[in-house]
């Protein structure tokens, strides 16, 4: 698969990077968030096909507009003089390429806050050490920790052992978050959607995390997920998370001493 020669593969992407929107987003955890808001730069497509996508029009649909990469390094200036604390690259990993050269561009043009990685967490360790340097936060989803749910929820049997080496290499790279004056600088901030049946095996997540990154790892454990998209025939998924499946992921999470935040 040669994108230069207009072949795309699974994602969809091709050469040119692919937005669906830009600017201040204040619906962030608040350490991403400050007084200024997280610049977020929504990129279209993705590597995984999640059935209970919530932007599924910009990640399976791929709604957006093609942008060159100097336009892309713009935007990252405009949103740093907008007053945005950090750059935040949403679903960035199939578009990374065309991402770190923006990203390079800006830099040496003056770009200075955070980059943070918002990624679903299904990413490969060549993409990640290409990124060394260049990225300060890294804020990667862990959504299961059992491959045939991966397979059957996300198409992506192989998803746990991926996921693991990625925050592994991420967590090598920018060590656990820093925070200063109540905002996030540099390091790793994990993101885990509690599923309903524990689908997505947080204790497994957690203890992971806990053994075998660090036991101050930082986590927002999300309590966000309703069914919608492509779920209506499963029944495990056609419902919303109840409280106590969700206050038992926190209780959980710390008992692992893990760092919660919201």
């Amino acid at each position: 698969m040669n994108r230069l020669k207009g072949q795309n593969g699974y994602c969809g992407a091709e050469a040119q990077p692919i937005i669906s929107s830009f600017g201040p987003h204040f619906g962030e955890e608040s350490v991403l968030v400050g007084r200024g808001g997280s610049g977020t730069v929504f990129f279209t497509g993705c590597n995984l096909r999640c059935i209970y996508c919530q932007n599924y029009d910009i990640s399976w649909n791929r709604r957006g507009e093609e942008i060159s990469i100097v336009d892309l390094s713009k935007i990252f200036l405009h949103l740093q003089e907008a007053g945005c604390i950090n750059i935040s690259l949403v679903t960035p990993t199939h578009q990374i390429a065309a991402i770190a050269a923006a990203l390079e561009t800006a830099k040496k043009d003056g770009l200075s806050v955070p980059v943070v990685y918002n990624t679903g967490g299904y990413d490969s360790l060549q993409t990640l050490r290409l990124l060394d340097g260049l990225v300060d936060i890294y804020m990667p989803d862990m959504k299961y920790a059992d491959a045939n749910i991966a397979a059957r929820l996300s198409d992506a049997t192989d998803y746990p052992q991926v996921n693991q080496a990625a925050v592994l290499e991420m967590h090598r790279q920018v060590g656990d978050l820093q925070i200063v004056n109540g905002v996030a600088t540099r390091g790793l901030l994990i993101r885990h959607l509690v599923l309903p049946a524990d689908l997505a095996g947080s204790e497994q997540i957690f203890d992971f995390l806990a053994r075998q990154v660090s036991a101050r790892t930082a986590i927002h454990v999300m309590d966000q997920y309703r069914p919608c998209f492509q779920v209506d025939g499963d029944t495990d998924l056609n419902r919303q998370i109840s409280s106590e499946e969700w206050i038992r992921a926190v209780s959980l999470a710390k008992a692992k001493g893990l760092f919660l935040v919201k």
